[in-house]
Protein backbone atom coordinates (compact mmCIF):
# COMPACT_ATOMS: atom_id res chain seq x y z
CA UNK A 1 0.00 0.00 0.00
CA UNK A 2 1.52 3.32 -1.09
CA UNK A 3 0.70 6.20 1.28
CA UNK A 4 0.17 10.08 0.50
CA UNK A 5 1.76 12.64 2.66
CA UNK A 6 -0.02 15.11 3.46
CA UNK A 7 1.17 18.57 5.73
CA UNK A 8 -1.40 21.22 4.34
CA UNK A 9 -5.22 22.26 5.33
CA UNK A 10 -6.07 22.82 1.56
CA UNK A 11 -5.22 21.40 -1.40
CA UNK A 12 -4.93 22.02 -5.12
CA UNK A 13 -4.58 26.22 -4.90
CA UNK A 14 -1.19 26.79 -5.26
CA UNK A 15 -1.20 30.34 -5.32
CA UNK A 16 -1.87 32.40 -2.00
CA UNK A 17 -2.85 36.24 -3.22
CA UNK A 18 -2.26 38.81 -0.50
CA UNK A 19 -4.86 41.54 -1.01
CA UNK A 20 -5.38 45.48 0.09
CA UNK A 21 -8.22 45.94 2.13
CA UNK A 22 -10.46 47.72 -0.42
CA UNK A 23 -14.24 48.07 -1.33
CA UNK A 24 -14.08 49.57 -4.64
CA UNK A 25 -15.56 47.04 -7.72
CA UNK A 26 -13.87 43.78 -8.98
CA UNK A 27 -14.37 43.17 -12.79
CA UNK A 28 -13.05 39.14 -14.05
CA UNK A 29 -9.81 40.58 -15.15
CA UNK A 30 -9.24 41.98 -12.18
CA UNK A 31 -6.49 40.60 -9.51
CA UNK A 32 -8.88 40.32 -6.93
CA UNK A 33 -11.78 38.64 -9.08
CA UNK A 34 -11.38 35.19 -8.81
CA UNK A 35 -13.02 34.23 -12.32
CA UNK A 36 -9.95 35.86 -13.42
CA UNK A 37 -8.10 32.29 -12.43
CA UNK A 38 -7.68 29.47 -15.12
CA UNK A 39 -6.80 27.41 -11.56
CA UNK A 40 -7.66 28.19 -8.04
CA UNK A 41 -6.51 30.52 -5.70
CA UNK A 42 -6.31 31.65 -1.80
CA UNK A 43 -6.66 35.15 -0.92
CA UNK A 44 -5.47 36.98 2.44
CA UNK A 45 -6.71 40.45 3.25
CA UNK A 46 -3.93 42.55 4.79
CA UNK A 47 -6.28 44.75 7.16
CA UNK A 48 -5.55 48.06 7.21
CA UNK A 49 -3.54 48.50 3.76
CA UNK A 50 -4.94 50.56 1.16
CA UNK A 51 -4.07 51.59 -2.32
CA UNK A 52 -3.71 55.33 -1.26
CA UNK A 53 -1.40 54.47 1.81
CA UNK A 54 0.42 51.66 -0.75
CA UNK A 55 0.56 53.97 -4.19
CA UNK A 56 1.35 56.98 -2.47
CA UNK A 57 2.86 55.90 0.83
CA UNK A 58 5.76 53.62 2.17
CA UNK A 59 4.82 50.21 1.85
CA UNK A 60 7.29 49.16 3.62
CA UNK A 61 5.93 50.16 7.17
CA UNK A 62 3.47 47.37 6.65
CA UNK A 63 5.84 45.03 6.05
CA UNK A 64 4.78 42.97 9.37
CA UNK A 65 1.44 42.89 8.34
CA UNK A 66 2.23 41.73 4.87
CA UNK A 67 4.58 38.68 5.90
CA UNK A 68 1.84 37.38 9.01
CA UNK A 69 -0.43 37.72 6.39
CA UNK A 70 2.15 35.73 3.47
CA UNK A 71 2.38 33.28 6.45
CA UNK A 72 -1.43 32.51 7.21
CA UNK A 73 -1.39 31.05 3.78
CA UNK A 74 1.46 29.43 3.71
CA UNK A 75 0.36 27.66 6.50
CA UNK A 76 -2.91 27.16 4.49
CA UNK A 77 -1.56 25.58 1.77
CA UNK A 78 0.00 27.71 -1.11
CA UNK A 79 3.43 26.99 -2.49
CA UNK A 80 3.89 30.83 -3.73
CA UNK A 81 3.02 34.07 -2.79
CA UNK A 82 1.75 37.34 -4.75
CA UNK A 83 0.24 40.52 -3.98
CA UNK A 84 -2.17 42.84 -5.62
CA UNK A 85 0.05 45.66 -5.93
CA UNK A 86 3.22 46.03 -8.60
CA UNK A 87 4.39 48.93 -5.50
CA UNK A 88 4.94 45.90 -3.32
CA UNK A 89 7.98 45.27 -5.14
CA UNK A 90 9.41 46.90 -2.07
CA UNK A 91 9.07 44.19 -0.31
CA UNK A 92 10.00 41.21 -2.48
CA UNK A 93 13.53 40.41 -0.93
CA UNK A 94 11.75 40.53 2.72
CA UNK A 95 8.97 38.56 2.16
CA UNK A 96 11.14 36.16 0.17
CA UNK A 97 13.76 35.53 2.77
CA UNK A 98 10.40 35.47 5.59
CA UNK A 99 8.13 33.20 3.70
CA UNK A 100 10.63 30.54 2.52
CA UNK A 101 8.50 29.99 -0.72
CA UNK A 102 8.61 31.55 -3.92
CA UNK A 103 6.95 35.34 -3.79
CA UNK A 104 5.92 36.94 -6.91
CA UNK A 105 5.08 40.35 -5.36
CA UNK A 106 5.01 42.70 -8.77
CA UNK A 107 4.30 42.63 -12.36
CA UNK A 108 7.11 44.53 -13.24
CA UNK A 109 9.31 41.63 -12.23
CA UNK A 110 8.51 40.78 -15.89
CA UNK A 111 10.53 43.43 -17.42
CA UNK A 112 13.97 41.58 -17.39
CA UNK A 113 12.23 38.62 -18.88
CA UNK A 114 10.29 40.53 -21.65
CA UNK A 115 13.21 42.78 -22.98
CA UNK A 116 15.24 39.56 -23.39
CA UNK A 117 12.80 38.79 -25.97
CA UNK A 118 12.49 42.25 -28.04
CA UNK A 119 15.16 42.98 -30.78
CA UNK A 120 17.77 45.17 -30.93
CA UNK A 121 16.55 48.85 -30.30
CA UNK A 122 13.51 48.13 -28.68
CA UNK A 123 12.45 48.38 -25.34
CA UNK A 124 9.91 47.54 -21.96
CA UNK A 125 8.01 50.32 -20.84
CA UNK A 126 5.62 50.82 -18.25
CA UNK A 127 2.11 51.83 -17.62
CA UNK A 128 1.14 52.54 -13.91
CA UNK A 129 -1.65 53.92 -12.05
CA UNK A 130 0.32 56.43 -10.35
CA UNK A 131 3.38 57.71 -12.36
CA UNK A 132 3.71 60.67 -10.08
CA UNK A 133 5.02 57.97 -7.21
CA UNK A 134 6.51 55.14 -9.32
CA UNK A 135 9.86 55.73 -8.19
CA UNK A 136 13.81 54.60 -8.80
CA UNK A 137 13.32 52.53 -5.61
CA UNK A 138 10.32 50.32 -7.33
CA UNK A 139 11.96 49.77 -10.23
CA UNK A 140 15.03 48.81 -9.10
CA UNK A 141 13.43 46.22 -6.46
CA UNK A 142 11.51 44.70 -9.27
CA UNK A 143 14.69 44.12 -11.37
CA UNK A 144 13.68 47.13 -13.65
CA UNK A 145 16.64 49.65 -15.01
CA UNK A 146 16.34 52.97 -13.85
CA UNK A 147 15.95 54.45 -17.45
CA UNK A 148 12.77 52.19 -18.22
CA UNK A 149 10.05 54.93 -19.20
CA UNK A 150 7.03 54.93 -17.16
CA UNK A 151 3.86 56.77 -18.16
CA UNK A 152 0.51 56.72 -16.18
CA UNK A 153 -2.91 57.58 -15.82
CA UNK A 154 -2.53 59.93 -13.15
CA UNK A 155 -4.25 62.44 -15.89
CA UNK A 156 -7.25 59.93 -16.75
CA UNK A 157 -10.85 61.26 -15.73
CA UNK A 158 -11.90 57.88 -13.76
CA UNK A 159 -9.02 54.87 -13.42
CA UNK A 160 -6.47 56.23 -10.97
CA UNK A 161 -9.00 58.46 -8.62
CA UNK A 162 -11.48 55.79 -7.86
CA UNK A 163 -9.45 53.19 -7.40
CA UNK A 164 -6.64 54.95 -5.21
CA UNK A 165 -9.89 56.62 -3.92
CA UNK A 166 -11.66 53.14 -3.18
CA UNK A 167 -14.81 54.27 -4.30
CA UNK A 168 -17.67 51.94 -4.10
CA UNK A 169 -18.63 52.73 -8.10
CA UNK A 170 -16.67 53.03 -11.29
CA UNK A 171 -17.11 53.81 -14.65
CA UNK A 172 -15.28 50.83 -16.30
CA UNK A 173 -15.88 52.25 -19.77
CA UNK A 174 -14.18 55.65 -18.76
CA UNK A 175 -11.29 53.53 -16.66
CA UNK A 176 -10.96 51.92 -20.40
CA UNK A 177 -10.52 55.37 -22.28
CA UNK A 178 -8.15 56.41 -19.46
CA UNK A 179 -6.26 53.45 -20.24
CA UNK A 180 -6.09 53.85 -23.86
CA UNK A 181 -5.09 57.33 -24.04
CA UNK A 182 -1.93 56.79 -21.28
CA UNK A 183 -1.29 53.69 -23.75
CA UNK A 184 -1.01 56.44 -27.02
CA UNK A 185 0.76 58.75 -24.89
CA UNK A 186 3.20 56.42 -23.71
CA UNK A 187 3.87 55.27 -27.76
CA UNK A 188 3.71 58.37 -28.58
CA UNK A 189 6.23 60.11 -26.40
CA UNK A 190 8.48 56.81 -26.52
CA UNK A 191 8.33 55.51 -30.42
CA UNK A 192 10.92 52.68 -29.49
CA UNK A 193 8.50 50.58 -26.68
CA UNK A 194 8.56 47.26 -27.72
CA UNK A 195 6.15 45.88 -25.77
CA UNK A 196 4.21 47.43 -22.43
CA UNK A 197 4.06 45.79 -18.71
CA UNK A 198 1.19 46.77 -16.46
CA UNK A 199 2.10 47.64 -13.31
CA UNK A 200 -1.41 47.91 -11.99
CA UNK A 201 -3.11 44.96 -11.02
CA UNK A 202 -6.75 46.18 -11.98
CA UNK A 203 -5.45 46.99 -15.53
CA UNK A 204 -5.95 43.73 -16.41
CA UNK A 205 -9.06 43.97 -18.05
CA UNK A 206 -7.61 46.38 -20.47
CA UNK A 207 -5.03 44.53 -21.32
CA UNK A 208 -6.54 42.99 -24.98
CA UNK A 209 -7.15 46.33 -26.36
CA UNK A 210 -4.26 47.73 -25.60
CA UNK A 211 -2.28 45.28 -27.37
CA UNK A 212 -5.28 46.05 -30.13
CA UNK A 213 -4.36 50.02 -30.27
CA UNK A 214 -0.65 49.84 -29.71
CA UNK A 215 0.05 46.44 -31.67
CA UNK A 216 2.17 45.81 -29.17
CA UNK A 217 2.83 42.88 -26.64
CA UNK A 218 1.08 43.51 -23.17
CA UNK A 219 2.45 41.84 -20.09
CA UNK A 220 0.43 42.32 -16.65
CA UNK A 221 -0.59 40.42 -13.58
CA UNK A 222 -2.17 37.87 -15.16
CA UNK A 223 0.25 36.79 -17.60
CA UNK A 224 2.71 37.16 -14.75
CA UNK A 225 1.07 34.76 -12.06
CA UNK A 226 -0.23 32.62 -15.10
CA UNK A 227 3.94 31.40 -15.88
CA UNK A 228 4.56 31.82 -11.73
CA UNK A 229 1.90 29.15 -10.93
CA UNK A 230 2.71 26.98 -13.87
CA UNK A 231 6.33 25.91 -11.60
CA UNK A 232 4.70 25.56 -8.93
CA UNK A 233 2.14 22.93 -10.27
CA UNK A 234 3.36 21.97 -13.51
CA UNK A 235 0.74 20.58 -16.24
CA UNK A 236 1.04 16.53 -16.05
CA UNK A 237 0.89 14.74 -19.60
CA UNK A 238 -0.60 11.78 -20.16
CA UNK A 239 2.60 9.56 -20.82
CA UNK A 240 2.74 5.85 -20.17
CA UNK A 241 7.52 6.08 -19.38
CA UNK A 242 7.09 2.25 -19.08
CA UNK A 243 5.61 1.49 -22.68
CA UNK A 244 8.36 0.75 -24.94
CA UNK A 245 6.68 2.01 -27.71
CA UNK A 246 6.25 5.38 -26.38
CA UNK A 247 7.89 8.27 -28.58
CA UNK A 248 9.72 11.36 -26.62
Amino acid sequence: MTKTPGGKTVYGASIGILMLETRFPRIPGDIGNALSWPFPVHYRVVRGATPDNIVRGDPTERMDDFIAAGRDLVDMGCDGIATNCGFLALLQDEMAAALGVPVATSALMQAPMVQATLPPGRHVSILTISEATLGRAHLQAAGVPADTPVVGTDAGQEFTRAVLGDEQEIDFAVCRTDLLDAAATLTRMHPQTGAIILECTNMVPYAADIRLQTGLPVYSIHSFLTWFQSGLMPRRFAVDFDDPRARF
